[in-house]
């Protein structure tokens, strides 16, 4: 019994969403968290809270989810939700991510139609947004452990992730093309890394 308790959990054990309302009521969950810096709340909720997926898995996940059209954390609950129910489970959790943040949103546009030019709008504005970036960042701390096992090796995924910020913030290169040359780049070194 103990042996049992100290073994990671298979892909079979560990939980999973009980149906397809379970998987739109999760996702609609997650998006009415997600202001400003969703990544935090996906992991958060996703791995650590719900045990849908490893932190190994999500990295991974949420890298398909970044190279596909769309938002990341769309792409990546029609992932989930196929997974797990197929199309009814990616129209479900499709639907969580979108309906109820579009009727807070519209509800919230009128608002701030209304009282933009009010200074403490401005000013709550610009203290959601330092939050957002201090949840980024320390999500990405987080996500940072889970490269101890990448075939390319914590130096080099931090050279790729050093030089991703330097395009973005220091060249201000548009996220398709640094994306298009860095990620391109991990995904040859990697395939090269794991060819026999």
């Amino acid at each position: 019994m103990a042996l049992a308790a100290e073994r990671p959990a298979t892909p079979d054990a560990r939980p999973r969403p009980r149906s397809p309302s379970d998987l739109f009521w999760s996702f609609t969950w997650l998006a009415l968290q997600g202001f400003g810096g969703v990544l935090a709340v996906v992991q958060r909720e996703l791995v650590e809270r719900k045990r849908w997926m490893s932190n190994e898995e999500f990295v991974e996940d949420w890298a398909v989810a970044q190279v596909m059209p769309g938002p990341n954390v769309v792409n990546l609950s029609i992932m989930i939700g196929d997974r797990y129910f197929g199309l009814r489970g990616a129209l479900a959790a499709l639907a969580g991510m979108l309906t109820f943040p579009l009727v807070l949103v519209l509800v919230l546009a009128v608002v701030y139609a209304r009282f933009s030019s009010h200074p403490a709008v401005a000013g709550a504005l610009r203290g959601m947004g330092a939050v957002a970036a201090g949840l980024i960042a320390g999500t990405g701390v987080k996500l940072f452990i889970s490269i101890r096992q990448h075939p390319l090796g914590r130096p080099l995924c931090a050279v790729l992730a050093a030089l991703t910020i330097a395009a973005m913030v220091l060249l201000r290169l548009p996220l398709f093309w640094t994306l298009l040359a860095l990620g391109g780049a991990a995904c040859v070194l990697t395939w090269r890394k794991l060819a026999p």
